[in-house]
C-alpha cells in the first residue's frame, strides 16, 4: 500500500554480462529485474518480422518463426482489428519504394470478425509483423500479437488504428476532452493512440515531442521490413532501465542510483525527456564496494529467494513453484503475542499476506498461486484477510485477481504471467560432497591428498606449496613426525610443503596454494 512517506529507490547494477535493477521501497527489496547486456533476448514489447511456419486450424492459431529456438504462437483473436492493413504493408513494401506514401495510402477496411478463421488470413511462408506479449516459458515459445503498439510515458502509439482513447483513471471530463482533441489533431493519418494516466496535465509540447519520437521509432523499422523479407528484430522496447522508469516514475520516486557513467547519462536523458523536473533524482554511484552490497540488495536477495522465507518472530513461508502453479504455505513458528489463539493466527496471516504480496512481485510469479493460510474460525477475520490482500496487491502492475478464502483456508490468486518466474539459487554446494551427500572415506583421504599433490607438481612444475586443512585433518597428516604423511611426501616428491590449519575448514576439506593463489 502507498504510504505518505514512502521512499522509492531504483538501484541499477551494470555488469559485464547483465544489468540488474532493484526497486526498493523504504530500503526493502520489492522488485528485481535483469537484462542481458550480451546479445538480444526475446522480451515483452519487442517487435519482429516473422515467418508463418504452421497453421493450427483446431486451435485457430499459428506457429511463427521469429528466430528463437522455440517457435512463437499467435491466435486468431490476437491478429488485431486491422490485420489486413499490416499484411498489405508488409507485402507491398520494397527497397526504393516511398514507404510513407505506402503507409498513409492504405485504407483501413472493416475490422476483423471475432469468429473468423486464421487459415483465411495466414498461410505458411507468409511474413507477418508480431509483438511479444508473453516471453518463452519452459517448453512454450513466445506469445505474439499482430496489433502493434509503441508505449511511451504519456502516450501509446497504435499504427493502423483510427481512434484516440483516454485512460479511465483521468476523472476530469474537461482534461479528457483537452487531451483527446490535442492528440487527435497532431496524429498523422492511419495512426491511433491511447492516452495514459501520466499524461494528465501535460503540456502540448511534451506530448508532441513524445509522439514524434514514437512515430520515428516505428518509421525507422520500415527500412528493415522493405529490404529484409526474412525474419528478424524490427525494434525493441527501451532498455529495462528506461522501461522500469517509464512504468514506475511518479511523484514519490526518490532516487535512481547507477554505477555506470554511460547508463547514467542514458537514464538522465530519458528522465529529462519524460519528466524534466525529476532529472536531479538520477545519481552516479562511485563507491568502492559493489553497488548492490552498498544498498544491502545482495543480502536481501539471498534471504528472499530461498524455498523457506523467514518472517518476524519465527513465522515463515514455504514457497514451491511448478509449471502449472505456485504453492505458498504459511507457518506460524513460535510466534505468540497474546493468549488468544484466533487473534494470534489472524496477526500471523496478515504478516504473511504482506510478505506474499512482496514475493509475487519479487519473483514475478504468475499463473495460479494457491496460498495455504493458517486456519481461522472467524468469518470476519477471513473476510478481513481477503480485503487486506486486495489492498496489498493494488500496487502490483501485473494483472491479477484475488479470490476469497475457501472453507479449507486456501486463497487462490491469479497473476498475469508474461515471463518465466525469477529463480535465484541461494544455496551453495558443499565443498566436500559436491552436492551428492557422500564424502570420501577417511581411510583413503591421505591417498586423495597425495594424488592431488602429484598432479599439481606435474601440471604446474612448482615445488613449493602451502596446504590448508582443518585442524583434525592436520593432526592426522602430521602424526608420527618423521614418518608423517607430510614428511614422506616432501622426501618422495622433493618439494617444500607448508601445512596451515584453518579452523573454518570442515573436517576433510583441504586446499593447495601457491603463495596466495589457490591451486585446488
Amino acid at each position: 500500500m502507498e504510504s505518505e512517506h514512502l521512499e522509492k529507490d531504483l538501484v541499477v547494477d551494470v555488469g559485464s554480462a547483465e544489468v540488474r535493477l532493484a526497486l526498493l521501497e523504504n530500503h526493502r527489496l520489492i522488485e528485481l529485474n535483469r537484462e542481458s547486456s550480451q546479445g538480444h533476448s526475446f522480451s515483452v514489447g519487442d517487435v519482429y518480422l516473422g515467418k508463418v511456419k504452421k497453421i493450427l486450424p483446431a486451435l485457430n492459431a499459428a506457429f511463427v518463426d521469429i528466430g528463437d529456438t522455440k517457435e512463437a504462437f499467435v491466435h486468431y483473436l490476437d491478429l488485431g482489428l486491422h490485420f489486413d492493413a499490416f499484411d498489405k504493408f508488409v507485402r507491398e513494401s520494397a527497397p526504393g519504394k516511398d514507404m510513407k506514401q505506402l503507409f498513409t495510402g492504405i485504407r483501413l477496411g472493416d475490422p476483423l470478425s471475432k469468429d473468423g478463421r486464421i487459415e483465411d488470413y495466414l498461410k505458411p511462408g507468409q511474413l507477418i509483423i508480431g509483438q511479444i506479449v508473453k516471453e518463452p516459458i519452459s517448453t512454450k515459445g513466445s506469445r505474439l500479437t499482430a496489433e502493434i503498439s509503441l508505449a511511451g510515458r504519456n502516450i501509446v502509439l497504435l499504427p493502423f488504428a483510427e481512434k484516440v482513447s483516454v485512460s479511465q483513471k483521468i476523472s476530469s471530463k474537461e482534461e479528457k476532452k483537452r487531451l483527446e482533441t490535442l492528440v487527435g489533431n497532431i496524429l498523422p493519418r492511419n495512426y491511433g493512440a491511447i492516452i495514459r494516466t501520466a499524461a494528465e496535465g501535460s503540456s502540448a509540447a511534451v506530448l508532441v515531442a513524445e509522439l514524434r519520437s514514437l512515430i520515428e521509432k516505428w518509421e525507422n523499422s520500415w527500412k528493415t521490413i522493405s529490404k529484409n523479407k526474412g525474419k528478424g528484430l524490427l525494434f525493441t522496447e527501451y532498455s529495462k532501465t528506461t522501461t522500469v522508469l517509464r512504468d514506475l516514475l511518479n511523484d514519490s520516486f526518490t532516487n535512481v542510483y547507477v554505477n555506470d557513467p554511460k547508463i547514467y547519462e542514458e537514464t538522465r536523458k530519458y528522465i529529462s525527456l519524460i519528466s524534466p523536473e525529476q532529472e536531479k533524482i538520477v545519481k552516479l554511484y562511485e563507491g568502492k564496494e559493489p553497488i548492490f552490497d552498498h544498498f544491502e540488495v545482495t543480502r536481501q536477495i539471498k534471504s528472499s529467494f530461498g524455498k523457506v522465507v523467514p518472517m518476524k518472530q519465527g513465522a515463515y513461508l514455504v514457497i514451491e513453484t511448478t509449471e502449472a502453479l505456485g504453492v505458498i504455505d504459511v507457518n506460524s513458528g513460535i510466534r505468540a503475542k497474546t493468549n488468544d489463539q484466533e487473534e494470534n493466527t489472524f496477526e500471523v496471516n496478515k504478516l504473511a499476506a504482506e510478505e506474499i504480496a512482496r514475493q509475487l512481485r519479487l519473483r514475478d510469479m504468475g499463473g495460479i498461486i494457491i496460498v495455504d493460510f493458517i486456519d481461522m474460525d472467524s468469518p470476519e477475520h477471513r473476510n478481513d484477510l481477503y480485503k487486506y490482500m486486495n489492498e496489498l496487491m493494488a500496487s502490483d502492475r501485473a494483472k491479477h485477481n484475488v479470490l476469497p478464502l475457501t472453507k479449507f483456508g486456501l486463497m487462490q490468486i491469479t497473476r498475469q504471467r508474461i515471463r518465466p518466474v525469477t529463480e535465484i539459487n541461494t544455496t551453495e554446494k558443499c565443498p566436500l560432497c559436491h552436492g551428492t551427500g557422500k564424502i570420501t572415506s577417511t581411510v583413503v583421504i591421505d591417498e586423495q591428498v597425495e594424488r592431488k599433490l602429484a598432479d599439481l607438481i606435474e601440471s604446474t612444475g612448482l615445488r613449493q606449496f602451502t596446504l590448508k586443512v582443518s585442524p583434525i585433518l592436520g593432526s592426522y597428516l602430521t602424526r608420527g613426525y618423521w614418518n608423517s604423511f607430510v614428511n614422506k611426501w616432501k622426501r618422495k616428491y622433493k618439494c617444500k610443503l607448508k601445512l596451515v590449519e584453518m579452523t573454518e575448514h570442515s573436517i576433510l576439506q583441504y586446499e593447495f596454494y601457491d603463495k596466495e593463489k589457490v591451486l585446488g
